[in-house]
């Protein structure tokens, strides 16, 4: 094990023993926001704590086994327990490593997936409409539920803009690397002479905020606009004013949902969309602040950088932040995001895992 993940299992025995003194004391007892946050703490830390005890005595038992190894009479029986521990001890490393690994509080939320048309005219709308269904079926698979928030509808199918709120605990922790450019190669449905098109779409995957912690909105810098929704809902929402868009006059972020045939619930769910992207817009100033001193694999999640590549000519998807290509695009497609997913948190971790060492007295390069 390293020197410096070692360091730093080495303060969760201690941080145990403190918390369970804490735990004890009255004045915390009493006290219950600060009693459930030092309990949370204790159920993390404990975790930690236990499985590096364990690692230190299988450590232990190592040494042991391989002294025994000098005895004629246990040499069998020590190079078996050696095998098995030196099989387990890197399993109980990589766990170690992973629990070591900060948390992004936001992974459990709900998703505000807003998916919108770019360069490509009609075969974009078509390909941000396939980009939805994509996004629906993976939510299906994971168990998770899709409500359509708002939508402006290409001239010939698909969408110049949608919006969809994806319900389901931890849906942001995976659909988070989402964010940016979707670029598709293909032949579309609008060329006669089969000639292969290049068209984009941006993606953004924003965390539902926490009421409780939501950005705080001057109702007096917003501008609330009601009109008439458009698309399929019937007599009632074409006669009524139920749609609603409301602009947050200092960033001029705007937030709409003409889902519902109430305009009240309609502006609950847009101030919640508007929350969402304010807070987004603070984490991407926040991200590029950092940029300029470090570049991460994984990247910002700005619109702008292209992060992934969807060729049908030749049946491949391809993510660019990863050099990650598949040849299976048609299930890709189809809401298997798994492998594509699975691959980008991967990233990520060893990310993490190279900035705590970087951020250790002597880490890095």
């Amino acid at each position: 094990m390293k020197q410096f993940l070692r360091q730093q299992l080495e303060r969760y025995p201690v941080r145990l023993n403190e918390l369970d003194f804490f735990l004890q004391q009255p004045e915390v007892v009493q006290d219950m926001e600060r009693f459930r946050a030092l309990t949370r703490e204790h159920a993390e830390v404990s975790e930690v704590a236990n499985l590096y005890l364990r690692y230190r005595q299988r450590e232990g038992d190592l040494a042991q086994a391989r002294e025994m190894q000098d005895d004629p009479e246990m040499a069998g029986m020590a190079a078996e327990e050696i095998a098995a521990l030196e099989s387990e001890l890197p399993q109980l490393e990589e766990q170690l490593q992973r629990l070591l690994l900060p948390k992004d509080p936001d992974d459990v939320r709900n998703t505000f997936l807003e998916i919108r048309a770019g360069t490509g005219g009609d075969e974009s709308a078509l390909f941000a409409g396939d980009l939805l269904r994509m996004y629906t079926r993976y939510a299906e698979r994971q168990g998770w539920r899709c409500e359509l928030v708002s939508e402006s509808a290409g001239e010939v199918g698909g969408y110049k803009e949608v919006v969809v709120r994806v319900v389901g605990e931890g849906s942001y922790g995976k659909l988070k690397f989402e964010s940016g450019g979707h670029r598709v190669q293909r032949v579309p449905a609008t060329e006669t002479q089969g000639r292969i098109h290049t068209s984009a779409c941006t993606v953004a995957a924003l965390a539902e905020p926490d009421e409780a912690q939501a950005v705080q909105i001057n109702p007096a810098d917003l501008r609330i606009d009601t009109y008439r929704a458009s698309g399929a809902g019937g007599q009632h929402v074409n006669k009524t004013d139920s749609a609603v868009r409301i602009t947050h006059i200092p960033t001029g972020i705007v937030a709409e949902c003409q889902d519902d045939r109430s305009q009240h619930r309609n502006k609950a769910k847009a101030m919640q969309v508007l929350a969402a992207r304010i807070k987004e817009k603070e984490r991407s100033e926040r991200a590029a602040r950092e940029a300029a001193t470090r570049k991460g694999l994984i990247g910002s999640g700005d619109r702008s950088d292209r992060i992934r590549t969807y060729n049908f000519p030749q049946g491949r998807v391809t993510d660019h932040r990863i050099n990650l290509t598949l040849y299976k695009l048609q299930f890709v497609m189809e809401g298997e995001l798994d492998e594509m997913v699975e691959g980008l948190l991967l990233a990520r971790k060893a990310e993490q895992l190279q900035e705590l060492e970087n951020s250790l007295p002597g880490g890095g390069a």
